[in-house]
């Protein structure tokens, strides 16, 4: 039986070398497996012919069946185009090409028939048809056709005659090349069981299917089984993880727990605190290692929670580490802890890449014979020469800045890895939680400690921004500071560093009478961290900043956000960046400048920031706008799955459902040698060896 997924994509009749390596690059299609799986993004209903004389500028998209009686080439330089004056004797409609002019001349002819089919456009009161689909009138079958299917394909595709119809006849010549049904890669039961099609009529009929109604079959069984495969994975993987390790027992609540606890504590806990407090030590209380993800908006009170639970490490008798991504954020946690322990025989340590060797030298003992107690440090902690005595809890602040080698690394520290809390202030919404951390446990402190205000939004033009330079002055003039923040992308970085110049410039002009910090990630470490801590300690009253903040110090007296094309930012990330003030128990507002003319999502996106501090709410929203791949922060955290079909945002209840299926199979076959579930297991190793997921072995 042809092996898909092992035969190259130049063997299939109609690619070719050439071909082969242009599908390689634009959209990594290598195999005919990858092929059968590039899934069409939308259908047409082909089966109608419209009248010329029924087009109008309101319509979709139109099939026309006539002859084109003449040719005209208008317009110079960037505007040239070719067009051609079609008829099917009711009216005539103009047919436009702006590329490929030559080629269209010489594939078509006049007076013969062809089959038409695109989007009417009026331009100056006359009805057109941009880059139409222009075929022989054999061609025609409307009985037949169904629904089209349409492909993305890229710009350099297209100049190579690799458009939309042309991937569909690739993928019929696969079809064709298929002397047998496909197997089956779900076990006979859970098809039965759910109703699912057959895999075989699934990919043939989510190509070219006959009506909506088969479409939305295909649709769900494919879904279904790319939904089971992921969860299916995270689930076995964790059960193993979960019998293969043991976890150090922290039996008791001692005397630095209860200390803190009653001498110490900054502030009376909230209920959401107490109860991921609680669901923390219910973990360190069994003889398995804790995976838990603790999720909480900046300014939630995580530190405090992340502080209790390595008090319960050191009262059991083990060391504590906290990893974070930056030395500045290193450097802000270590004297938080050192803070709030006050008095209390703690020892805490920090460690960076910045850390002197003279300095290293007694950090590095007391972690091998024990007497420090907690080490705070970022990457540096990694490293192979950084020995503890007895780690039993690590923390990792911002989890989506270390990988999952990253997280085993830590676990390697011990004979017996320690417990792993993973804390991040991007609030995760419920299905890429199960998805990107489905080997975890999740803890979500969902309210504010007493005393802090929701951060006040607006959102205003650029026209308005005397205004908005009158509202930060009297900030200033009350002792407050301001964060003003530009966008950096990468495909625009000189442009948008010139931007931060300039706006850089004009602000110290404006507030001269001020003093101003600037902070980008092109500038050293040493001046980022100088220009930071001038900010910090009031030196500076306002800072001119690329995104490098958005994990940054801790500036209670900063009262204003101000960001600068706001458009250009997704909500998380506005979320991330607003979260910098609101930090002291003044009133915060956050500022989103943008220019008038804004897309209708950009739009929708402003008015959630203006109404809602809500991060949960905030990252739901941005899900359903964006796509899972483009939320801030889960491109480095260790995505390790393409989807080829599903969509988080619109199959939450599919996904909730399909977890519970690939649930029942864990529990059913721990051991992954039941007969009945034999397919399903080869299929699981068959996808990971295929997207190389860095998730555990199947054994």
């Amino acid at each position: 039986m042809l092996d898909t997924a092992t035969r190259n994509i130049k063997y299939l009749p109609g690619v070719g070398e050439q071909r082969a390596a242009l599908l390689g690059r634009e959209l990594n299609i290598h195999s005919l497996y990858d092929l059968l799986y590039y899934f069409p993004y939308k259908y047409i209903d082909r089966s109608r012919v419209f009248k010329v004389s029924e087009l109008g500028g309101n319509l979709q998209h139109v099939q026309l069946l006539g002859e084109i009686r003449s040719f005209e080439e208008m317009g110079e330089g960037a505007s040239r185009r070719l067009v051609a004056h079609f008829t099917d004797g009711t009216a005539f409609v103009d047919l436009v090409w702006f590329r490929g002019i030559k080629f269209i001349k010489k594939r078509l002819d006049l007076n013969r028939q062809y089959v038409v089919f695109g989007k009417p456009n009026m331009f100056n009161g006359r009805v057109n048809i941009p880059h139409p689909d222009v075929d022989d009138a054999s061609m025609l079958q409307l009985n037949k056709m169904g629904l089209q299917p349409y492909y993305n394909t890229t710009e350099k595709m297209k100049r190579s005659g690799l458009n939309s119809n042309a991937m569909a006849k690739l993928v019929q010549n696969l079809f064709a090349l298929l002397e047998h049904e496909m197997e089956e890669t779900l076990s006979p039961d859970i098809v039965q069981k759910h109703g699912l099609m057959s895999l075989d009529n699934a990919l043939r009929i989510i190509h070219f299917p006959k009506n909506v109604k088969e479409l939305q079959l295909a649709q769900y069984r494919l879904k279904f089984e790319e939904l089971f495969y992921i969860q299916l994975n995270i689930l076995h993987y964790a059960r193993d993880r979960q019998q293969r390790y043991a976890g150090h027992r922290f039996a008791k609540v001692g005397e630095m727990f209860n200390r803190f606890y009653s001498e110490n504590l900054p502030f009376k806990l909230t209920g959401a605190q107490m109860r991921v407090v609680r669901e923390i030590r219910r973990d360190v209380n069994r003889d398995c290692q804790m995976n838990r993800l603790l999720q909480g908006d900046v300014g939630s009170g995580k530190t405090l929670v992340a502080l209790l639970s390595m008090l319960l490490a050191k009262d059991n008798g083990y060391q504590a580490c906290m990893l974070v991504p930056t030395e500045i954020l290193a450097e802000q946690h270590y004297a938080t802890l050192r803070r709030m322990l006050g008095n209390l025989p703690v020892r805490v340590e920090l460690l960076t890449g910045s850390t002197k060797q003279k300095e290293r030298v007694p950090v590095f003992e007391g972690l091998e014979n024990g007497t420090v107690d907690i080490l705070v440090g970022t990457h540096a902690v990694l490293e192979d020469n950084v020995q503890f005595r007895s780690l039993g809890l690590v923390v990792i602040d911002e989890q989506h800045r270390f990988g999952v080698v990253q997280r085993a690394k830590m676990w390697a520290k011990n004979a017996i890895p320690p417990h792993i809390l993973v804390m991040t202030a991007t609030p995760i919404p419920r299905t890429l939680a199960m998805t990107l951390y489905g080997d975890l446990d999740v803890s979500v402190i969902d309210e504010l400690p007493p005393g802090r205000k929701p951060i006040t939004t607006s959102h205003i033009f650029r026209n308005n921004s005397d205004s908005m330079y009158s509202f930060i002055r009297r900030q200033l003039d009350e002792g407050r500071q301001a964060y003003v923040v530009y966008p950096l992308i990468k495909e625009n970085e000189k442009l948008d560093l010139k931007n931060l110049e300039d706006g850089y410039n004009q602000l110290c002009n404006i507030f001269c009478d001020y003093r101003l910090s600037k902070l980008h990630g092109k500038m050293k470490p040493k001046e980022k961290d100088e220009e930071m801590r001038r900010f910090a300690s009031g030196e500076t009253q306002i800072l001119v900043s690329t995104t490098v903040i958005e994990v940054g110090v801790d500036v209670p007296n900063a009262s204003v956000m101000v960001i600068e094309n706001a458009e250009r930012f997704g909500l998380s990330q506005l979320h991330q960046l607003r979260g910098r003030v609101g930090r002291g128990a003044s009133q915060s507002y956050c500022i989103l400048v943008t220019d008038y003319k804004l897309s209708e999502d950009t739009r929708k996106r402003m008015d959630i920031m203006v109404t809602s501090n809500d991060g949960f709410e905030i990252a739901e929203a941005d899900l359903k706008l964006r796509g899972p791949g483009d939320i801030e922060g889960t491109q480095q955290s260790g995505i390790a799955f393409d989807l080829k079909i599903a969509n988080l945002a619109r199959d939450e209840q599919l996904l909730q459902y399909v977890r519970e299926v690939a649930r029942a199979v864990v529990e059913a076959d721990p051991a992954c040698n039941n007969p009945m579930y034999k397919v399903v297991w080869e299929r699981l190793r068959a996808i990971k060896n295929m997207n190389n997921w860095n998730w555990g072995a199947i054994s």
